[in-house]
């Protein structure tokens, strides 16, 4: 069961957060071998995502036996989108496994400061 995270990300600065994988005991769950990927979409239906971050393209780092997920959205990538709202989710992959670790809503708070 995954939980609901709303944060606010300000558009043109670097934005991480790290979440943990515990069990119901809160021992960490050994990630090793996953792999995770987190989209942004403005709606449910959006055909393509505003953005996606994954193991693949170094937007997340998993920290295996520690549970760590780490997801790190760059400057210019918060830069890039919109001041808006967008719906997201995390998911881990193992083999045919999804586990959605996280969901929520992410606000884009307008940047002022620019070149």
């Amino acid at each position: 069961m995954s939980f609901i995270y709303n944060p606010t990300v300000d558009q043109g600065a670097t934005w991480s957060v790290e979440f943990q994988y515990l069990d119901n005991s809160d021992v960490p769950i050994n990630l090793n071998g996953y792999t995770a990927e987190m989209q942004l979409r403005t709606d449910y239906s959006d055909a393509t995502a505003d953005l996606t971050l994954s193991t693949a393209n170094g937007g997340i780092v998993i920290t295996g036996a520690t549970g760590k997920v780490l997801v790190t959205i760059s400057a210019a990538q918060s830069r890039a989108l919109p001041q808006n709202f967008y719906l997201y989710d995390l998911e881990l992959t193992s083999g045919a496994s999804v586990i959605r670790l996280v969901q929520g809503q992410i606000t884009l708070a307008g940047e002022v400061t620019r070149d």
